[in-house]
């Protein structure tokens, strides 16, 4: 069993950027992964200025709708502010966090306000509440984010590290394996040398260095043993979370598409129209005249309307291949691949529309 949690920030429209990740999760459902999906309105609350209630709102209306539309099949949503244990868990593991680590991760400064400085800590929670027994228990967690977010994956796995009764350590051909803290030492270091008996050899057991030494066959089967018995000691006994990132998708100026530069961006609930004038403005990689382009060829490595179709719009790469080899050639003008792009987007846009309008009646599969 393996969980798949990640998160939408409810403080502006879909666009398709978002989707980007969306489809990530889709898909690893299709593989078979339990999907967890979190609603970040406390977080929208502290650093983006907006209530729960608009929060709520924005997140069902932008979100979790089209998130249905584009095949997302019944799994897990909720929202931060009313998950008592998300809530519960970010401010036990803060106990091993302090300010200056904190404020050197985020920038935070002393016109902060303290929402905000707590919010990394409900990302936390939102991430590592999944293993708890209530929930999927003790199994390996992976994060799709977009890459702006790995400062969160680093600082929650360095919580769970902190919290981890066990540290293994590689030390040249052998591993240290280390009880930390000065509570049930010769008993942590008895279990964990009957379980290091299971993955290897023991070298040597140390007990003043609290420290068991060993040739093991397999560190990760190992680590999730020790995790076990760390909660039979009342400890989290967390996993480290793993990650994926994924680049962002360029706006239609060819910065980085966001919410916040609507004319640049092209939204999952833009009318055709809206799109189609978006589109005829977006910047290309074609040449200044269409004689330069015939003659030189174009350059699809820096259109956006390529990118676009490189990001699920053409699904074919025998197609992809073709426009960039034309465009390249000097055999695709900008007109003809803009007026692709507009047809394809117009179709898509139509189709989950009408997906949208129906999933509206499924959203009590869905949030918890």
């Amino acid at each position: 069993k393996w969980v798949i949690l990640t998160g939408l920030m409810p403080s502006g429209k879909m666009h398709f950027g978002h989707k980007i990740v969306i489809d990530q999760v889709i898909y690893y459902q299709s593989i078979g992964a339990d999907i967890n999906i979190a609603v970040a309105d406390i977080e929208a609350y502290a650093t983006r200025g907006y209530s729960l209630k608009e929060a709520e709102k924005i997140a069902i209306e932008e979100y979790i709708l089209n998130y249905i539309a584009l095949g997302l099949k019944p799994c897990r949503i909720y929202f931060q502010s009313k998950n008592e244990d998300v809530k519960d868990l970010a401010y036990l593991l803060a106990k091993k966090a302090n300010l200056s680590q904190i404020n050197a991760i985020y920038g935070f400064n002393s016109s902060t306000n303290m929402a905000h400085v707590f919010a990394p800590f409900i990302q936390t929670g939102d991430i590592l509440h999944v293993q708890m027994e209530k929930y999927a228990g003790l199994c390996p967690t992976l994060v799709p984010v977009g890459v702006d977010q790995d400062p969160h994956i680093r600082f929650c796995r360095d919580l769970v590290e902190a919290h981890r009764l066990y540290s293994i350590i590689p030390q040249d051909e052998k591993i240290g394996i280390f009880v930390k803290g000065e509570e049930n030492v010769k008993e942590l270091l008895d279990e964990a040398e009957e379980t290091i008996k299971k993955y290897g050899e023991i070298i040597e057991r140390k007990d003043d260095y609290k420290a068991i030494y060993a040739k093991i066959n397999d560190i990760f089967a190992l680590d999730y043993e020790l995790a076990e018995i760390e909660r039979q000691h009342d400890g989290y006994g967390f996993i480290l979370p793993s990650s994926t990132y994924h680049r962002f998708i360029s706006g239609l100026d060819g910065n980085k598409m966001s919410s916040s530069r609507p004319q640049y961006a092209l939204f999952l609930t833009d009318s055709p129209q809206e799109a189609r004038n978006k589109i005829w403005a977006a910047k290309t990689g074609g040449a200044m005249t269409a004689e330069e382009q015939r003659k030189y060829g174009g350059k699809p490595e820096e259109c956006i309307i390529y990118e676009l179709f490189t990001y699920g719009i053409i699904k074919n790469d025998k197609e992809l291949q073709d426009i960039y080899e034309r465009c390249k050639g000097g055999k695709l003008l900008c007109g003809e691949c803009k007026k692709l792009a507009y047809q394809l987007i117009e179709e898509f846009l139509k189709e989950l529309k009408e997906k949208r309008d129906v999933a509206k009646d499924m959203l009590k599969e869905y949030i918890s």
